[in-house]
C-alpha cells in the first residue's frame, strides 16, 4: 500500500519532505542584506494574507491568501536557515536610511495595515488586493538588488523564483481586481 501513496505518513516521511536546501559556497553582504530584507518583507506579507484568510469573503481571495501563506512561510524558514548557516542575524535594521541605497524596506506601513484590519466586505478585498499588489511589486523590485550584487548561487536562484512567482501573483491579482 505504501507504494500507492495510501499509507499514512510517518514523521520520517514528513521531515524528509521538508529538507532545507543549503546555500553553500561564498556569499557577500548583498546576499545577507537581501535575505534579511526579504525576511522582513515576507513577515509583513504574511500579516496581510493572514488577515485576508480570516476576513475576505471571496473564495478566490481566500485561496490566494492561503497559497501565499504556505509559500512565504516556507520561504521565511529557508531564508532564516541560510542566514543562520552563515552566522548572520535574521533580522534587518529598520532605520529608513539604512537601506536607502538599495531600494529601502517594504513601503507598507502600520497605517496601511491598520486600515486593512478595519476594512470589511468588498472594501476589504479591494483594499487587500491593492495593497498586496504594491507589496508584491516591492518584492519584485528587491530581487534586482540580489540579481545584480549577490554572489551566492542559491540566493540568486531564490531571487529569480521570487521575481517570477510574485510577477505571476500580481497578474493574478490584477485579473481578480478587474473581475
Amino acid at each position: 500500500m505504501g507504494a500507492c501513496g495510501t499509507a499514512p505518513e510517518t514523521s520520517a516521511q514528513v521531515s524528509d519532505a521538508k529538507a532545507v536546501v543549503q546555500a553553500d559556497g561564498k556569499f557577500n553582504d548583498t546576499d545577507v542584506m537581501y535575505l534579511q530584507m526579504m525576511v522582513a518583507h515576507h513577515e509583513q506579507g504574511l500579516e496581510m494574507v493572514r488577515l485576508a484568510e480570516k476576513t475576505a469573503k471571496r473564495d478566490d481571495v481566500k485561496i490566494l491568501a492561503r497559497a501565499v501563506d504556505a509559500t512565504q512561510s516556507d520561504e521565511v524558514t529557508l531564508m532564516k536557515s541560510w542566514l543562520t548557516q552563515w552566522r548572520k542575524p535574521t533580522t534587518v535594521d529598520h532605520a529608513p536610511s539604512a537601506h536607502a541605497d538599495h531600494g529601502g524596506l517594504p513601503a507598507t506601513g502600520p497605517e496601511e495595515i491598520e486600515a486593512l484590519r478595519k476594512a470589511k466586505g468588498a472594501a476589504f478585498e479591494t483594499a487587500f488586493l491593492n495593497l498586496f499588489v504594491a507589496h508584491q511589486h516591492n518584492a519584485v523590485e528587491m530581487t534586482q538588488v540580489e540579481k545584480t550584487g549577490g554572489v551566492n548561487a542559491e540566493t540568486k536562484a531564490f531571487a529569480d523564483r521570487v521575481h517570477d512567482s510574485r510577477t505571476d501573483q500580481i497578474k493574478q491579482m490584477l485579473t481578480m481586481m478587474n473581475a
